[in-house]
């Protein structure tokens, strides 16, 4: 007895029945989600480069140091002489338009699944599935659905890129010490009040970890994505992939690990620096009028007292 499961040819009828009965849904997505791309590169590329470069410049030296914005510079003047620019802005775009939707869309939901354990039961396999899934096979829907051009690649790289800013969220909101939110419940705090003073400040180093890592993978489908004509860096790789250019090949290699070490380490530099200043141990600055210097001898600064204390 052989078994068939025809899965391919479910998902191809629940496709084709999308595909006739939900088109103005994926028009309304496709214009939202290109306006966005459009809006970004253009105005990155509307910037002269030397300016981009003394804007990205200042931003290292002041979370990383000297010596990273001079490396910053340089790897930045690299790019330009080999004239890559626009395609590099051309991803940069891709990049934080994706991003911006992905981190749109994932935090809330990781708070929500954070504070109701049957979201958090839904969402987990289908997180697993979004982030196991080959992102290749992300393309075919996407291209069906919206057609070739810098859209479908920014829709295949959200999804792709997704999970773990719902993942990272959630995991430091429920990894706040009980004691913390107790004390802020003690204090009188609203729901509103304990997720946005207590829960999420004291989250905030795994919710960059979130944000580094969803722009990261966002970043590794920029040569996926220009296989249905998302263009940028990825283009210049395919390009010598299909010419067999290997000078082309590195040099959108090259830009595109400039990039990625731009990224990573800027974005790191938030999740860590301000971790002293939204940390555990400052949580008492939050309720003290001291600053957290003097544990217990304060009153509440920002957060309601009970009301039979405020009675007093």
């Amino acid at each position: 007895m052989e078994l068939n499961f025809p899965i391919g040819d479910w998902v191809e009828a629940v496709v084709e029945w999308l595909l006739a009965n939900a088109t103005p849904v994926f028009d309304s997505i496709s214009v939202f989600v290109g306006s966005i791309v459009t809006g970004v590169e253009s105005a990155l590329l509307a910037v002269p480069s030397w300016l981009v470069c003394l804007i990205v410049a200042a931003i290292a030296l002041w979370r990383l140091g000297w010596k990273f914005a001079l490396f910053t510079v340089l790897s930045l003047v690299l790019v330009l002489g080999m004239g890559l620019w626009k395609p590099t802005m051309s991803s940069l775009a891709l990049v934080l338009s994706s991003t911006l939707v992905s981190l749109a869309i994932g935090i809330p939901l990781g708070v929500w699944a954070a504070r109701n354990s049957v979201v958090e039961s839904v969402l987990r396999p289908v997180l697993d599935l979004m982030q196991t899934f080959p992102p290749f096979v992300y393309l075919i829907p996407a291209a069906m659905f919206f057609g070739l051009g810098k859209v479908p690649g920014a829709i295949a790289t959200i999804i792709f890129s997704m999970p773990p800013a719902v993942r990272l969220t959630c995991l430091g909101i429920r990894q706040v010490p009980k004691e913390i939110v107790e004390a802020g419940l003690a204090f009188g705090c609203t729901d509103r009040q304990l997720l946005f003073r207590v829960q999420l400040p004291n989250a905030l180093p795994s919710i960059m970890a979130g944000v580094n890592q969803t722009i990261m993978l966002s970043l590794s489908m920029v040569v996926i994505a220009s296989m249905i004509g998302a263009g940028g860096l990825g283009n210049e790789v395919l390009t010598g992939i299909q010419r067999l250019d290997i000078g082309l090949g590195f040099e959108g290699g090259l830009g595109v690990v400039i990039l990625a070490v731009l990224l990573d380490r800027i974005t790191q530099s938030f999740g860590t620096r301000r971790k002293s200043h939204f940390g555990l141990l400052d949580l008492g600055s939050l309720f003290r009028r001291d600053g957290g210097k003097a544990p217990g001898k304060g009153v509440v600064q920002d957060l309601p007292l009970p009301r039979k204390a405020a009675g007093k």
